[in-house]
Parts: structure tokens; C-alpha cells; sequence
């Protein structure tokens, strides 16, 4: 790693992981994209093509490469055939309403008969439950499919089971130690796969497992009209919801998963789907992409689940009625504006409790509140990780009981931790996987959780504090961010998780211009390069930081400044240029 800055304006370390000579022509953009891919490791000629240029066709390998996909798919089409009652238990994020959504609009359009249960938050929780289960049974289900969900369910199978139902686990969180007693377990993260594809979200796998039923089916000596429905359907037009699914649970966004949303994302720009037409105009976003879905259409499909019940989101995706679509869409709006009032309020508490926990020198943060919204702790406890660059735990607290969400940092894998804590009988419920996860425990065993979150921390970091630091993917000279490098960064999209947006450093800006914008907590200015253009930038929830108070300054104004961020092309009124949006600055 080559330092750039030693200590930016924010307090961070920027480094580069190369060995450019800065004298030797280390600020041109040519090859600039070629650097970037080295950089990330895509180096050979065939990887190169295969990562800018994503196709489901290359990347797609059989489904029967996943352990017990074939058992899968056999169950699933003896019930088809059979006309057998089908039920999709899923999840009330986006991950397990758009599995949960394929799976019905699939099983619908073949003509079969299919019921649908999502579990609530505050209610039911995670998972598999043995009431839900029962008031399946009661519908005259035959067969039940778990989506997003049932890895952990070993009880709740096993009950299914006795009562006579059949049951095929799809999923993609970490197992125990012991597999639920299914007919069929489909989850690449099974310590006997050997499919390779551990990295795929929920819906990922479901979609998946479509494609083995669809084969398994046209394997059958089956009747003319079910055969011309087979026919019919096109897989592929459901890769909006697994671009949906993989974007918005955080999924790397590498191999099959960048095929999947690269593609998932054309077939949302032909706004083939009722409901998230409707839900796009609302949104008003005018073009699918990892930002708008992540945003934006994400945000909104989550809300539901995350004040009450998911039901809404899921109908919308289904619906064929404009009206229901409206309602449906408006509804999901408003219920997003109460989402943010909430997390605004038990945000600006979680922060003052997490400020005490550096003060302590801990290398992780674990918040709790009284009687805060469930719905809402995830999206904080990312919040606190990105602010304090530690792994965080937020957690609300009623009758007796713990219940909550964590973030993790680069290098920490909380899955494994909750997982841990689960085993030694510290919690009594967990699952997830590096990035996030989620637990219930005794309040009674509060203090044994944070002693144990921490002491797993130090463990994976090897005694050190987290460090400041931002890898930089690529510097240049401010004069090169132009148009035609916002087209050359277009190639490496979809950005998101495992492929994130280029971060740049820009040498030689000079302040020119700055104002405040929008309700007065964002930035908008103007540097000069050295070639005399103006190159405009954004800095989002700035006022008030030190990157923002340097640049509010008017003593400041003709100041040489370094910036980090990241370049994009800005649309407004038909006028297309080139944007910084700004993460940090540099003196000089």
C-alpha cells in the first residue's frame, strides 16, 4: 500500500494498493479502468471481458451443482403434478418478499394452487414459526417452501414433519451444526456444497431453484397445456426481483450476482411490472440502477416489513389491478416518510450511547433502547458502523427480552460471532452472515453479550483497533474528470457490494465556490483545475463536519485542496456534466 494523504481534513489515512511513482505519470487517466480491475484483481483478458461485460449465460452454472437441488426440484414437481396445495413461507425484508414473489408469480401462472406467509417482525420474527405452520396445515398445504428463511428452523421442520407436510428449505444464511430435517436443504453455504456460490442472496437461490423445477418439469411426460405454460414463461422476466433481492440485502455484487443485477436492471428499466411501475414513478426515478433500487425502491419495499407487515410490499408485486398498485405504492410511500421520522429520533439516542462506548476504547458498539422500533435497527446499527468504522449492535429492550440487528466492518464476520454467542447458550436466537446479522437474547444477559461481542472483535482483529483508513482506487489530476471518464467508470457498473464505486483522489483543485443546498445540510461548490475548467461538486450531510466548515470558510476560498469521492454524471434540465461527489478533502 502506497500513502497518499497521512491525515486528511476527516482524520483518515488515504492509500493507494499500488506502486505508482507520482513522478512518473501516475495522475493520467489513460487505462485508468484496466488500473482500477488490476487493482481489484481482474487481470486476465478473459476475467476483464467476463466482469465488463456480465451475462447470465456466462456466468450461469447448473443448478444441480447445489447440494440437494435435484431432491429439491423431484419434490416440488410431484406436487405440481399432482395439483397438491403449495405454501411459500419467506421474509419481510426485500430479500424474502421478492423470493416469496417469484415463486408465487411461477406457481400461479403454471396453475397451481399456492398460498403465501410472511412472518412480522414484532409478532412472529425471523424464521420459520410453529403457528404459522399450523394455520398452513389447517389451509390443506401438502408442501411448504421456505424462501430467505428455514436454515435455522430445526424445531419448526421437525413439527411440519409430524403433521404430514413435505418441506424444501431455500436459503442462504449460515447453517448450525445440524441441518433442519427437510425432504429437501438447498443452501450454498451447506458445509457440503461445493457449488461455489455462497455469495448469492436469498432470492438468488430461489431463482435457482426455479430454473431446476422448470427443467425437472419438462423432463415429465406431461400434458400438452402444462407444457405450453412452461414454454410460456420467461425465467428472465423475473430478474428485476433478484437484481432487487441481491442489491438491497447487500449481496457482493460479483460473479452470477453482477450477471443477475446487470441484467435484472434492463428488464426494470422496461417497467414490465405493475407494481414497481407505479412504485418508480412515486419514487420518481427515472432510470433503474444499484442507486435507485438501493434508495430508493429498497427503502420503500422495506418499510412495510419494518413498522408492520410485509404483506403490502409483497401484494404490490403481484397485483394486476392499476388502482391496487396505486394504493399499494402509496401507502408503501408513506410508510417509508414515518420509517425515517422514526430511525431520526432513536438515531440521534443511539449515537450519544455509542460516543460513551469509544470513550471506552471498545473495538465494537452495542446499543440498546427501551422499547425502540424493531423495524428499525439495522438500518442504524450500518449507520454507527459507518460512522465510528466499527462493528455495531443496536437493539431494542421489552418484557425482559433483547432483541436486535448488527453491521460489521471490512475484515470483522459478525455472522460468525452471533453464531458463536449462539452455541454457548448467550443468545437465543441468531443468524446471519459476515456483513449482518441478527439475535434475540435475555436481558439478563446483556452484559455477557457485549462482553462476548467484544472479545470476538479483538479476536479477528488480533488485539488492534479498527484503522482509518480509505483504500483509494485510483488518483489523477483534477483536470481529467470529464465526461469521457464518467463514460470510462459507466463500465464498471452495476456498482454495489464487492464492487463498489470507484473511489478517486483529484490532485490540483483550487476552492472557488461554496454554498449550502437542500434543507441546509448539503454542500455545493466549484473547483479550478489546472487546465482552467470549473468542475462542479456535492457533498452530502456535510454542514456541520470538518470538511464542511473548512469549505464554508471564506478564508479559505483559492485554497489548493485534494479531494476523495467519487465521479458521476449529472443531468439537470437536458445539460449533462461531470459531478465530484465528495466524501473528504486534503490540504495542498
Amino acid at each position: 500500500m502506497r500513502k497518499i494523504v497521512e491525515k486528511s481534513v476527516l482524520g483518515r489515512a488515504w492509500v493507494v494498493d499500488d506502486d505508482d511513482d507520482v513522478n512518473n505519470n501516475a495522475y493520467a487517466t489513460d487505462h485508468l479502468v484496466e488500473k482500477i480491475l488490476a487493482r481489484r484483481g481482474i487481470v486476465s483478458p478473459d476475467d476483464v471481458e467476463h466482469f465488463l461485460n456480465p451475462s447470465i449465460k456466462n456466468n450461469m452454472p447448473d443448478p444441480s451443482t447445489m447440494m440437494d437441488m435435484d431432491s429439491a426440484a423431484r419434490i416440488i414437481a410431484d406436487a405440481v403434478l399432482a395439483h397438491d396445495k403449495i405454501a411459500i413461507y419467506g421474509d419481510y425484508d426485500v430479500d424474502g418478499i421478492t423470493s416469496t414473489a417469484i415463486w408465487v408469480k411461477y406457481l400461479r401462472a403454471l396453475g397451481c394452487d399456492v398460498v403465501w406467509h410472511l412472518p412480522t417482525r414484532e409478532g412472529e420474527g425471523y424464521g420459520l414459526n410453529i403457528n404459522a405452520i399450523d394455520d398452513i396445515a389447517s389451509m390443506g398445504v401438502k408442501l411448504i417452501i421456505t424462501v430467505d428463511c428455514g436454515i435455522s428452523g430445526v424445531v419448526e421442520v421437525a413439527h411440519a414433519k409430524e403433521i404430514g407436510l413435505q418441506v424444501v428449505i431455500t436459503d442462504h444464511h449460515s447453517p448450525d451444526e445440524t441441518l433442519p430435517n427437510a425432504d429437501a436443504v438447498v443452501n450454498p453455504k451447506r458445509g457440503d456444497d461445493r457449488s461455489g456460490l455462497s455469495y448469492m442472496a436469498g432470492v438468488g437461490v430461489a431463482f435457482m431453484t426455479l430454473i431446476a423445477l422448470r427443467r425437472e418439469l419438462r423432463s415429465r411426460d406431461i400434458d400438452a397445456n402444462l407444457r405450453a405454460k412452461i414454454d410460456e414463461i420467461n425465467p428472465s422476466s423475473y430478474l428485476d426481483f433478484v437484481a432487487l433481492g441481491t442489491v438491497c440485502d447487500t449481496m457482493p455484487l460479483v460473479g452470477l450476482n453482477r450477471a443477475f443485477v446487470a441484467t435484472g436492471l434492463q428488464v426494470l428499466e422496461r417497467r414490465q411490472n405493475l407494481g414497481l411501475r407505479v412504485l418508480m414513478d412515486i419514487a420518481q426515478i427515472k432510470h433503474a440502477s444499484v442507486y435507485s433500487v438501493g434508495f430508493a425502491l429498497g427503502p420503500r419495499l422495506n418499510a412495510a416489513g419494518r413498522l408492520d407487515s410485509a404483506s403490502p410490499a409483497l401484494e404490490l408485486l403481484l397485483t394486476d389491478n392499476p388502482l391496487i398498485a396505486s394504493d399499494l405504492a402509496q401507502k408503501l410511500n408513506e410508510m417509508n416518510t414515518e420509517r425515517i421520522d422514526i430511525q431520526n429520533a432513536i438515531m440521534l439516542r443511539a449515537t450519544e450511547m455509542a460516543d460513551a462506548c469509544c470513550a471506552s476504547g471498545r473495538c465494537s458498539l452495542f446499543v440498546c433502547g427501551d422499547g425502540w422500533h424493531g423495524g428499525v435497527m439495522g438500518i442504524i446499527a450500518g449507520r454507527l458502523k459507518d460512522k465510528y468504522n466499527l462493528p455495531a449492535c443496536v437493539a431494542t429492550k421489552a418484557d425482559g427480552v433483547i432483541n436486535g440487528s448488527g453491521r460489521s466492518i471490512a475484515g470483522i464476520d459478525l455472522g460468525h460471532i452471533i453464531h458463536q454467542a449462539l452455541s454457548v447458550g448467550i443468545l437465543t436466537e441468531g443468524g446471519g452472515h459476515a456483513a449482518a446479522a441478527g439475535f434475540s437474547l435475555p436481558e439478563e444477559n446483556y452484559e455477557a453479550f457485549c462482553d462476548f461481542l467484544e472479545k470476538s472483535v479483538r479476536e479477528q482483529l488480533n488485539g488492534a483497533m479498527p484503522q482509518s483508513e480509505i483504500v483509494v482506487d485510483a488518483e489523477m489530476d483534477a483536470s481529467g474528470a470529464n465526461m469521457e471518464l464518467v463514460n470510462q467508470m459507466a463500465t464498471l457498473e452495476p456498482f454495489g457490494q464487492g464492487n463498489p464505486e470507484p473511489t478517486l483522489v483529484l490532485h490540483g483543485a483550487v476552492l472557488r465556490y461554496v454554498e449550502k443546498m437542500g434543507n441546509g445540510l448539503h454542500l455545493y461548490g466549484k473547483v479550478a483545475t489546472a487546465r482552467g475548467n470549473n468542475l462542479s461538486f456535492v457533498g452530502f450531510n456535510m454542514v456541520g463536519t470538518p470538511v464542511g466548515n473548512f469549505l464554508l470558510d471564506d478564508a479559505n476560498t483559492n485554497t489548493t485542496i485534494t479531494l476523495l469521492g467519487r465521479l458521476k454524471k449529472n443531468d439537470y434540465n437536458g445539460r449533462v456534466s461531470p459531478q465530484f461527489f465528495l466524501e473528504d478533502i486534503a490540504i495542498g
